[in-house]
């Protein structure tokens, strides 16, 4: 049975490194190979249709894979070569896992976990601002805009609010334990009120509309069979949240209380407060929203109010959106949590990919033109250019080594180079990786930023450009 051939396009400065990732790989994975070495100095450059006119594919080849810098409509490349045209990592340190990485399952991206997203101290905003939050909120990934007032105060503006959201297409709940405001917010439309308990279970028959049921007293589930057991006789839809914890104040108790609750009520519809963890625990919320995600799954509870006000939670609700899908997949197909959702993964990446010195060394060799490379490796920054190789572990000793180097350094160049060091330095830091001119990978927090090509200026003598370089 034959293998597979690929036929690999590159430009001259990553031949030799695309040679020495490939060989191996090919051997692990299992299939033939061909190396197309276009002339151009830097694969970035290139375009599907300049592709076109240069490449040369040999007829045992079954696809092409092309640079993933390249751009473009990749159409006209594949009616040139008579072959699929597959565009892989921008990286080729990448190739190993580009090769290993499972295909996304088909199945991937489904869920059956709501969010409620809350808008904390409404009363103290203007509508405005509620509407402007609760369209980013529902951008975000929340299925429901959660109106949060405040304890001891009657608003007597949530009628005018809840009804604007809803004109704006939200579904509303509203997070009161207030009749008089809960009344009003019902009648111009909420659909969900958050919470009820012996307080206001007796009025609570009478809204027409799905409650969350909580207990009087968290610790020990007090009076929560009776407000369950009332509304129920009513026939009020209802969810119940037997109340999360804080860390220090129960919280390991409190998961407990999930767990007795689904074992009295197994059919009933179950929510989790999970703000109480990420507002209140000096970690990035990411990791948390995850974890309790899992929880959520694993036990039934189909709905998470959360909320994003403290800094380092700010991304909560685009965190539960892609927590709920992984943990939704990996519960439902029996796996683990893993190689599944990358954008979750913000503060370091996933794997280190490293070109060994040597082949940083033999590129300074290689380099004919007046770009300069920057490389993180290791604990130090390489800065490659032509018959150059400098490198230090502190950026600003870089640069002053640099600036002996290349007496013809300028503004935009130094200011370009302390840019991509302070990434690098970055990358270093925290253990992600770097290739320059690209954003570092932030997981859900990237952006994307525009390449910068700049090129060193001739050296000048005598007020001359000497263009001998």
């Amino acid at each position: 049975m034959s293998v597979e051939h690929i036929h690999f396009v590159t430009g001259r400065l990553a031949q030799h490194a695309l040679e020495a990732v490939v060989a191996p790989l090919a051997k692990d994975v299992g299939f033939a190979y061909s190396i197309d070495v276009l002339p151009i100095t830097v694969a970035a450059l290139m375009s599907s249709e300049w592709i076109a006119k240069h490449i040369q594919v040999p007829a045992s080849a079954d696809r092409v894979l092309i640079p993933g810098y390249c751009e473009g409509n990749l159409q006209p490349l594949a009616t040139a070569v008579g072959l699929p045209i597959d565009v892989g990592p921008r990286d080729l340190r990448q190739l190993p896992a580009y090769f290993s990485r499972a295909p996304e399952p088909l199945e991937y991206g489904q869920f059956d976990v709501e969010i409620i997203a809350e808008i904390n101290h409404c009363p103290r905003l203007e509508l405005g601002e509620i509407r402007n939050t609760a369209a980013s909120l529902r951008s975000d990934g929340a299925d429901w805009i959660d109106i949060g007032c405040e304890p001891g105060h009657f608003w007597a503006e949530v009628g005018e609010v809840v009804r604007a959201l809803c004109e704006d297409g939200h579904r509303v709940s509203i997070d009161s334990l207030n009749p008089s405001e809960i009344e009003l917010a019902v009648r111009a439309g909420a659909e969900l009120v958050l919470s009820v308990n012996s307080s206001n279970r007796d009025v609570a028959v009478d809204w027409g509309v799905e409650v969350v049921a909580i207990p009087d007293d968290p610790e020990t589930l007090a009076g929560l069979d009776d407000t369950i057991d009332q509304l129920a006789k009513a026939g009020v839809p209802l969810r119940i949240d037997p109340i999360l914890e804080p860390i220090s104040f129960g919280f390991a108790q409190s998961l407990g209380r999930y767990l007795e609750v689904r074992r009295r009520y197994p059919d009933a519809e179950m929510m989790m407060g999970i703000g109480n963890l990420t507002e209140l625990t000096d970690v990035d919320s990411a990791g948390i929203n995850t974890l309790l995600l899992g929880f959520c799954q694993e036990v039934g509870v189909r709905s998470v109010l959360t909320t994003q006000v403290i800094n380092w939670a700010r991304s909560s609700v685009r965190e539960c959106d892609l927590a709920r899908r992984l943990m939704f997949h990996a519960v439902n197909n029996r796996v683990l949590p893993k190689h599944l959702e990358p954008n979750l993964l913000m503060l370091r990446d996933e794997q280190i990919t490293k070109m060994p010195v040597e082949q940083i060394a033999q590129l300074a060799e290689n380099i004919r033109d007046n770009n300069y490379r920057l490389f993180a490796i290791d604990g130090e920054i390489h800065l490659v250019g032509s018959k150059l190789h400098l490198r230090h572990a502190d950026p600003f000793s870089l640069m002053e080594q640099l600036r002996l180097s290349d007496p013809n350094l300028d503004s935009g160049h130094a200011f370009y180079l302390g840019y991509e060091t302070c990434k690098a330095h970055t990358a270093l830091t925290l253990g992600k990786n770097y290739e320059q001119d690209e954003a570092l990978n932030w997981g859900l927090a990237t952006h994307p930023e525009k390449r910068h090509y700049l090129k060193k200026k001739p050296f000048k003598k005598n007020g001359k450009h000497d263009q001998s370089s």
